[in-house]
């Protein structure tokens, strides 16, 4: 969560980024969209380099370059020092991501999984959208210096914590494992079906997410005539609402339901409630309310998929790999989503957008009834 702060606090500050350094759209949305390309390329490398340095210690790491990037960050006196910057925060923004999978899954019973790792896939939304509201609170009076000095802070308190806390505790050791080359571990992992799909459906997901959470600061300034501040703080209970379906998903696979009926199941209904967002005839308001539902069903989604990752791995030893996998399928969503979305509103209008919803919670769907079928196979073998 303290990690994804630092990927929630970019939107509020655009606007005072681009007065206090002139940053041209171009150069806001690079700054927007550059942890998302480095995912996007390099997730499962980064995944594997982690299995071998060790998680706990990149997990510091990761926590470390956060903390110190965000601090010069700060202080940076143009937009291309501060790009800079930002792409060692994305770096260590990735490290930790999917370091911890392994380390969260060392200290788990077998049979706790599923509720620890739908819990951990509350990182984003809870994060970014805690570090969305609080840059929108702390913005009018301030910078968005401010906000990186608080992100850096927050980084801090997050490094000591463990270093005192996790470093030293012996159930975090990684028992020795046989490794193979790098980059047979890769084609181990892109080959299998379980980690391919399951990427697929992420990307589907985050491609819909980021159209819609994206814009909706946009459709609340131009439709119903919000200030910015009202608007920012709006997006970020939207995000935040994301949490409920998160951990909905660990009780409901708790009790049996089927990850690829519960994925699936959500997916057609949201398509109808996504699409409701951008055509015309729905009242302003009730777009809203479509926003917060949408959000909190759709939450089902990212919680079914990270608990499936022990069930999908070709391997235990690759969960790690296979989080690189599902990380780098969510950025390339993440980084196609929104660019897609701006073309068809600018040549269509926003009931164009509903085209994009539509068809990737279609993709989030077929993907789901896929790992399925795959999931009763493997756990009948």
């Amino acid at each position: 969560m303290v990690a994804a702060a630092h990927v929630g606090k970019v939107p509020p500050s655009i606007p005072s980024i681009r007065d206090t350094l002139g940053a041209s759209l171009s150069q806001a949305g690079w700054l927007l969209s550059l942890v998302n390309l480095t995912a996007a390329m390099g997730g499962m490398t980064i995944a594997l380099t982690v299995d071998r340095f060790g998680h706990r210690r990149l997990v510091v790491l990761g926590t470390a370059l956060c903390f110190a990037t965000s601090l010069l960050g700060a202080f940076a006196g143009s937009i291309d020092l501060l790009l800079v910057w930002r792409f060692f925060e994305g770096l260590g923004f990735i490290i930790v991501t999917v370091s911890l999978p392994t380390l969260i899954l060392r200290v788990t019973d077998p049979a706790d999984r599923h509720r620890t790792m739908t819990i951990w896939s509350c990182y984003m939304p809870a994060g970014a959208g805690a570090m969305m509201l609080l840059a929108a609170v702390i913005l009018p009076g301030t910078s968005w210096r401010s906000v990186w000095l608080v992100a850096s802070a927050a980084s801090l308190v997050m490094l000591i914590a463990l270093l005192l806390r996790a470093v030293p505790r012996h159930e975090l050791d990684a028992a020795p494992v046989s490794r193979r080359p790098i980059l047979h571990e890769m084609a181990e992992v892109a080959t299998s079906g379980g980690p391919l799909a399951t990427a697929v459906c992420f990307g589907a997901y985050s491609c819909c997410w980021l159209a819609i959470v994206g814009f909706l600061p946009t459709l609340q300034v131009e439709r119903l005539g919000f200030s910015t501040a009202t608007a920012a703080i709006v997006t970020a209970l939207v995000t935040a609402v994301n949490v409920g379906g998160n951990l909905l998903a660990g009780v409901l696979l708790q009790r049996g339901v089927p990850r690829g009926a519960l994925i699936a199941g959500a997916a057609i209904s949201m398509a109808f409630c996504a699409a409701g967002i951008f055509i015309d005839g729905v009242p302003d308001l009730w777009r809203l309310v479509l926003a917060g539902i949408y959000s909190a069903v759709i939450g089902v989604v990212p919680g079914a998929l990270f608990a499936g990752l022990p069930v999908h791995s070709p391997r235990p030893e690759l969960v790690g790999a296979s989080t690189g996998l599902l990380m780098q399928g969510s950025n390339i969503g993440g980084l196609i989503g929104p660019p897609i979305t701006g073309a068809l509103v600018a040549s269509g209008g926003w009931p164009a957008a509903a085209w994009l919803t539509s068809i990737a919670l279609g993709v989030v769907a077929a993907s789901a009834l896929f790992l399925h079928w795959r999931e009763r196979r493997k756990l009948a073998a």
